[in-house]
This record gives structure tokens, C-alpha cells and sequence, in this order.
């Protein structure tokens, strides 16, 4: 077996100990994949019943809201106990940066008459992305666990802006439509067209002459498609260009989150800033826009990313 980007992956064997597999190259311990399926639950919840975040908006009570983001903390105890990392001082972190982030946009519902956005949403979304792009939280997990904290950030920022803020306009709905795919993939194909020949010529892209076995290209997509684009999709179109369109207008808007967005990959596969990674990054953050403010329904800005993160993993990595 192989990982999407060819490496070989490690297969379980008898030697190892009984407590655990090995999955995906991983030392999979019963309670992280307890944990990590506590964690996607509540995203793929928001994500395929969105009328679910808004009946438990009205429902809870205000101190409910504001607290009870302390309860994902309890991914990383699971986790963490499990695997002999656990420290006192990342369970504090993960219990009160939820609650913090639910602060502050609770302060923001109430400040923002105008529902133009307000400094709080912006100090949310600085501290979420800072926090994921330059990895501060990541030494909480075991090896090649980390994404387990990226997720637990942004169950708290759905939380935050949907049940909390009650942010309009995100398009957090993945039942896809037939317009979102048509768009999903039109958008995709618009950007190939233009990064694949500017890729090949910056030496970005490198094609593989491979016939990849069906089941591995439908597991990249999967994987690309819950990992990595709905939370990035989310963030940066949902939030962030949602937010941004209510100040600067929408070309601006869009043009700026694909710059930031862009800038998000400066240290990707590299040590030092990586002007390719950001260049091909930001143009694809256009393409990704586009798809999202065409309906303003993040499924389609999703099926592009999918798409075009699963091409480059498999065909010109």
C-alpha cells in the first residue's frame, strides 16, 4: 500500500503490539480513533444538517454557548492518555482557547448591529490560522497525529460562528447540487488550464506517466476532501472571504483571501518561503472564491480544492 504521495505505507504485523494497528502509517491506538471520530462528528454534523446549528443556537442557553466548548478537550485527553503524552498544560490550552474563541464572538454578535463583521471575528480567525499554519499546538499530539488538533480548532471555530456568532452567509451545507458540481468543477478545470502549463514551466509540477489503481485516487479524494479541503474551505471563503466581502466588496474580497491564502503555504514542503507553493496556492485561491460566492455554498469551493489537490497528489507531485 502506498500513501498519496508514493510512499510505502507500514502494514500491521504480528510482532506488534496487540493494543493497536497500523493504519494509514500510523501507530492508530483505539482511543485517538475514538477520539478522532469525537471530533469529525460534529463537523460533518454542521456540514450535512445545517439546520441542526441553527435549532441548537436557539436552544442553548447563552451560558451553555460560551462553556461548552470546553468539552473538546476531551479528544485530547483521550488521546493523549493513550499514547503517554498527556500534560496538564495543552489540557488547559484546549479547554479555554474554545471558550475564549466563544467569548469573543459572542462579544462580536453583540457589538456587530451592522453585520459588517467586527475586530473580534478578525482576532478569531488571526489566532485559529496562526495556530495551524506556524503549529504551535501540534506538540501536544503523538507523531503524525496532529491533525486530530487541527480539527479540534475548527470544531471550535464552527461552534463559534455558527452556534455563537450565527455568522449568515457561510454556505456551510455539502449536500451537494448539481450547481455545486457544475461550478465545483468548472472552476477546476479554469485552473487547470492555467496553473498545470505554469507549473510545469515554474518546476512545480512534475508529471507521473501512472495508471493509479481506481481505489487509491477515490481514497485521495476522500481523504483531500475531509482533511484538508472543508476545513480550508471553510476558514477562508466561509469565514474569512464571507467576512471580508462585507467591508471591501466582492472582487477585493476575493482577491485578498486568495493572497492570504496563498501566503498560508509559504512554509509547505520547504524550509525557507516558498514563492512557488504561494504563487500556485493564490491562484488556485481565486478559482476556490469563485466557487464559493457563485452560490455562496462552500460544498462547491470544496469539490474544486478536492479536485485539484487530488490531481497534483497523484499525477504531478
Amino acid at each position: 500500500m502506498f500513501r498519496m504521495d508514493g510512499a510505502p505505507l507500514l502494514v500491521a504485523t504480528e510482532h506488534q503490539p496487540e493494543n493497536h494497528v497500523m493504519k494509514f502509517g500510523i501507530d492508530l491506538r483505539p482511543e485517538a480513533l475514538a477520539a478522532a471520530v469525537l471530533l469529525v462528528a460534529p463537523m460533518l454534523a454542521a456540514a450535512f444538517c445545517p439546520a441542526s446549528s441553527e435549532r441548537l443556537a436557539k436552544a442553548l442557553p447563552r451560558t451553555l454557548r460560551l462553556f461548552a466548548p470546553a468539552l473538546l478537550g476531551v479528544p485530547y485527553v483521550m488521546t493523549a492518555q493513550a499514547y503517554g503524552i498527556f500534560r496538564w498544560g495543552w489540557l488547559v490550552v484546549y479547554v479555554l482557547l474554545p471558550v475564549a474563541v466563544a467569548f469573543l464572538l459572542d462579544q462580536a454578535r453583540s457589538a456587530d448591529v451592522s453585520k459588517r463583521g467586527n475586530w473580534r471575528d478578525y482576532a478569531v480567525l488571526l489566532l485559529l490560522g496562526l495556530a495551524v499554519d506556524l503549529r504551535w499546538l501540534e506538540p501536544a499530539w503523538p507523531a503524525k497525529l496532529a491533525a486530530l488538533g487541527k480539527i479540534l480548532l475548527l470544531d471550535g471555530g464552527i461552534f463559534g460562528f455558527l452556534i455563537v456568532r450565527r455568522l449568515d452567509g457561510v454556505g456551510f451545507d455539502l449536500r451537494l447540487t448539481w450547481k455545486d458540481v457544475r461550478r465545483g468543477i468548472l472552476e477546476y478545470l479554469l485552473y487547470a488550464v492555467i496553473a498545470i502549463p505554469l507549473g510545469l514551466w515554474l518546476g512545480f509540477l512534475h508529471v507521473h506517466s501512472i495508471v493509479p489503481a481506481p481505489l487509491r485516487v477515490i481514497g485521495a479524494f476522500v481523504f483531500t476532501f475531509v482533511f484538508i479541503a472543508i476545513p480550508e474551505e471553510l476558514f477562508f471563503r466561509g469565514w474569512l472571504q464571507n467576512l471580508l466581502e462585507r467591508r471591501m466588496g466582492r472582487t477585493i474580497a476575493l482577491l485578498s483571501t486568495a493572497v492570504l491564502f496563498g501566503l498560508s503555504h509559504w512554509n509547505k514542503r520547504a524550509l525557507h518561503f516558498n514563492w512557488r507553493y504561494v504563487l500556485m496556492a493564490a491562484i488556485a485561491g481565486v478559482f476556490y472564491g469563485r466557487a464559493w460566492r457563485a452560490q455562496r455554498r462552500v460544498g462547491a469551493s470544496v469539490l474544486t480544492h478536492a479536485s485539484v489537490d487530488t490531481t497534483w497528489s497523484i499525477w504531478l507531485r
